[in-house]
C-alpha cells in the first residue's frame, strides 16, 4: 500500500509555493502614513527679533534719605501693623499684602544702596504661629536682615 495515506489519500511530493507580498498596497499605506503625519505635524514660524530695552532701575549715587529698619508689630490677634497699617487678616494662611510691602521696601533700599532690616515687635500674649507667619512674609520678600523686640506691652 504504497502511496496512499491511512485515510485513502494519495501521498505525494509536498509543494512549497512562493509566498506573494502584495507591495501596491503597502506602498498606499506608508504615502497615507506620510501624508497624515505631514498634515498633522504642526509648522513652527520663526521668530522675528523685534529689538527694544526694557525699563531698568534707577541707581542713585547717593543714598536718599530713608529708614534703614521697619518695625513690624504683631498683635495679640495676629494683626500685623507696619506705620500703625494693619496688613492682611490674620485668619490667612500667609501675610500676602505684608510680603508685598516688604519686597517694595527690599528693591526700595537696595536702590538706596542700604540693607532692608526688619524688627519683628510681637506683644506678650501673641501666638507664636503668627510670628512665623510674619518670618515667612520676609523670607518671601527676600529680606535677611531680620531681629527682634520684646516688652512692647
Amino acid at each position: 500500500m504504497r502511496g496512499k495515506s491511512k485515510k485513502g489519500g494519495k501521498r505525494g511530493k509536498v509543494r512549497f509555493g512562493y509566498v506573494e507580498l502584495p507591495i501596491a498596497p503597502m506602498i498606499d499605506v506608508v504615502f497615507l502614513l506620510l501624508f497624515y503625519f505631514m498634515v498633522s505635524a504642526t509648522i513652527q514660524k520663526q521668530e522675528v527679533d523685534i529689538s527694544f530695552s526694557l525699563p531698568g532701575r534707577v541707581q542713585q549715587d547717593a543714598p536718599i534719605e530713608m529708614p534703614d529698619e521697619q518695625i513690624v508689630r504683631i498683635m495679640a490677634d495676629g494683626q500685623a501693623l507696619v506705620n500703625d497699617y494693619a496688613y492682611d487678616s490674620p485668619d490667612l494662611p500667609r501675610y500676602y499684602q505684608l510680603e508685598t510691602m516688604l519686597n517694595r521696601f527690599r528693591e526700595a533700599s537696595e536702590s538706596n544702596q542700604v540693607e532692608a532690616r526688619i524688627t519683628i515687635a510681637p506683644v506678650d500674649t501673641t501666638r507664636h504661629e503668627m510670628v512665623v507667619k510674619v518670618m515667612d512674609a520676609c523670607s518671601h520678600a527676600g529680606i535677611e536682615w531680620v531681629t527682634f523686640a520684646f516688652g512692647r506691652g
